[in-house]
């Protein structure tokens, strides 16, 4: 390896970001509590899961970081539709094999870029298809529903507490 290329690893030696205040560190638990509490209430009665683990990571964006747009609802709600719908797709075509679990979870980022609904989260839902090995109904129940429930808490909270809109666009 070239001494160059070894050195991108010290990256840029940028000065970290600042911390967020105090008052939006707090909103964003607070959001993220309501969300979850919202979507594992929802479970109630329920015989399969209503929660992903890529929910808690889709809060930290959503009430975090509001305004970029990997937080816009229309990437929350489709990048975790597309990304849950692509790892069925290759888990019925292909098994549970670790090639075709790789292959889904590169297809649904592919996907997610070139329909504009990148929502970093939703890149594990393919990888969790494959751990779980659920049916078809995983899309609507607990990725469709659940991705609703969050963005609707997120619609909610965000615009009760906040000075700026959310979302930015739909």
């Amino acid at each position: 390896m070239s001494r160059p290329y070894l050195r991108k690893f010290l990256g840029d030696r940028a000065p970290l970001p600042p911390r967020p205040p105090t008052r939006a560190i707090v909103m964003a638990w607070v959001g993220g509590l309501l969300a979850i509490a919202a979507v594992a209430l929802l479970r109630l009665g329920l015989t399969q899961p209503f929660v992903l683990g890529s929910f808690g990571a889709t809060c930290v964006l959503a009430f975090g970081y509001p305004d970029v747009p990997f937080s816009q609802p229309r990437n929350i709600v489709l990048g975790h539709t597309l990304s849950t719908a692509t790892g069925l797709v290759f888990l019925t075509l292909f098994g549970p094999t670790w090639w075709a679990m790789a292959m889904a979870a590169a297809t649904a980022i592919a996907l997610m870029m070139a329909t504009g609904t990148v929502h970093p989260p939703a890149g594990s839902n393919p990888v969790i298809v494959f751990l779980l090995q659920p049916g078809w109904d995983f899309l609507l129940l607990p990725t469709l529903l659940g991705a609703l429930v969050v963005t609707l808490v997120a619609l909610i909270y965000n615009n009760a507490v906040r000075e700026s809109r959310y979302p930015k666009y739909w």
